[in-house]
């Protein structure tokens, strides 16, 4: 079996925005193995049609050694999961996502099979997901899960780092159905096709794209000190300008630090309504979170 590679474009023409990050890829020379991703694969001659009514991306354009961001979602526009697809053998996709998700995904998809020629295949077990960084680029790859592994010179801890600071949205179980794409930035990283036909959630997210400015969106930002609770994905907070947020992903950094996703909204209530605006839908207590933002590697839109 032959591994699939894919490169992953880390960077935007905001350069200054991201110039951290680049240099942080830039140091990192290796392979990462990323053992907590999982890989579910449609396969059979229907499999792109099929995909192409469920996926926000447009899986025709599938190019070998090329991923594409894409977002499976309810019908109210929510993010089930994100994915990472790859081009497979006979007629086929692989997508890759979080290990703790592809039963889940899988059961949801066949839901709507139905007479189509496709099946969908856990091969978490068969295919290896790895890292790999070289030349101030990370890329994604399959290999056969029986094949001897190559030394792993990067840390786990240390590439889901660089996702962060990519800003690079991710779904877990926790959050699976708790955001709207856009609150996911999925349509800054290419995540969303405008202009292909219609999926599931489609109406929504096309809507908060054409006739609607997204209110609350997915923001980076650094804990001063060691936060006092866990971060996690799910875990309601409120920052210090009183906006309420809601963890995407969070990466614990050497000095105690934390560095997280989050959503929350764009603009900082009034001091006398620092409550909790645009409040979240977890259901934890929200913590008070004393953090700074920090800028992401691409533009939000206005």
């Amino acid at each position: 079996m032959m591994a699939h590679s894919a490169r992953i474009r880390l960077f935007s023409p905001h350069a200054r925005r991201g110039a951290r990050c680049e240099r942080a890829v830039s140091l990192l020379q290796g392979r990462c193995e990323l053992d907590d991703n999982g890989v579910l694969t449609a396969r059979g001659p229907h499999a792109l049609t099929f995909l192409q009514g469920q996926l926000s991306q447009d899986v025709t354009r599938l190019a070998a050694g090329r991923p594409r961001l894409a977002g499976y979602h309810t019908p109210q526009g929510r993010v089930i999961a994100v994915l990472r697809l790859l081009p497979a053998a006979d007629e086929g996709v692989h997508c890759i996502l979080p290990r703790e998700l592809v039963a889940p995904l899988a059961a949801m998809l066949r839901k709507f099979i139905l007479r189509a020629k496709v099946t969908l295949a856990d091969d978490s077990e068969a295919l290896r997901v790895v890292g790999i960084a070289r030349d101030a680029q990370r890329t994604l790859a399959l290999e056969p899960a029986g094949a001897a592994p190559a030394a792993t010179d990067i840390p786990r801890a240390a590439w889901h780092a660089l996702d962060i600071a990519a800003g690079l949205p991710q779904v877990y179980a926790a959050t699976s159905g708790e955001f709207v794409a856009q609150m996911l930035n999925l349509d800054c990283v290419d995540g969303i096709a405008f202009d292909k036909g219609c999926y599931t959630g489609q109406e929504i997210i096309a809507r908060a794209h054409y006739r609607g400015r997204v209110k609350r969106r997915m923001q980076r930002f650094v804990t001063r000190d060691a936060p006092g609770a866990v971060l996690a994905p799910g875990v309601a907070g409120v920052l210090a300008d009183g906006r309420a947020c809601q963890i995407v992903d969070a990466a614990p950094l050497a000095d105690g630090r934390v560095e997280f996703l989050a959503v929350a909204p764009l603009a900082v209530p009034p001091r006398d309504a620092a409550e909790v605006t645009g409040s979240t839908t977890a259901q934890q207590p929200a913590a008070v979170l004393d953090a700074e933002a920090l800028p992401l590697p691409y533009a939000l839109p206005d």
